[in-house]
């Protein structure tokens, strides 16, 4: 898990919908799970975020005419997953963002942080390989909070990446690196730590 932090305006939603594919970059070249962005069409660009890219971005809402086990459970169905199958994923995903008796009740129906978990419950469903994360803790209460990212971790563990943008250094903390932007460049990064032995004395073994 990367986190990417600067101020306002220095281009970290940006970074995201460019790696999303929902974005052409005007120079260079972008490249999720080693293919070249800029050489796919639309078709094949829409099967890669379908299928390997997981968004969780401020305005994307649950679809207003599923409810809310359907919005995580349609993306699976697409690509051939069983009914029961992709219903069991999604009720999963759901309760784990507490919101398994949720799953038949409409978007309108939903609290707007209700409706802003589904979206994020949705994210990581299926073989998605690349999270893309644009502040998405912003109205949620604390314990929420943590059980969505809770959520992006236990996806990283599996094997995806992610990259979360956020101003609060709280959640910057989960990350295993932080990248700061400012004027649409890197200006500071902070590299993983080689292991928690790192962090003891010269000479302390661990248990002592």
């Amino acid at each position: 898990m990367m986190a990417v932090m600067g101020p306002s305006g220095s281009g970290k939603s940006t970074l995201l919908a460019i790696a999303g594919s929902l974005e052409d970059a005007t120079g260079g070249e972008v490249l999720v799970e080693g293919v070249a962005l800029g050489g796919l069409g639309s078709d094949a660009r829409a099967r890669l975020r379908r299928r390997h890219i997981g968004y969780v971005f401020q305005d994307f809402d649950p679809l207003a005419g599923l409810t809310a086990v359907e919005n995580i459970t349609m993306p699976l169905e697409l690509d051939g997953v069983r009914g029961k199958s992709a219903r069991r994923t999604g009720l999963a995903a759901l309760a784990e963002l507490g919101l398994a008796d949720r799953a038949e009740r409409f978007p309108d129906e939903l609290s707007g942080g209700e409706r802003q978990r589904v979206a994020i419950a949705r994210a990581p469903v299926g073989e998605r390989r690349l999270l893309l994360a644009d502040e998405p803790t912003g109205a949620l209460d604390t314990h929420t909070g943590e059980g969505v990212m809770r959520l992006i971790r236990s996806a990283c563990r599996k094997g995806a990446a992610a990259v979360l943008v956020t101003h609060e250094a709280q959640l910057a903390a989960w990350a295993d690196r932080v990248v700061f932007v400012r004027d649409g460049g890197i200006v500071d990064a902070t590299a993983p730590l080689p292991g928690p032995e790192s962090l003891l004395a010269p000479g302390t073994e661990p248990g002592r």
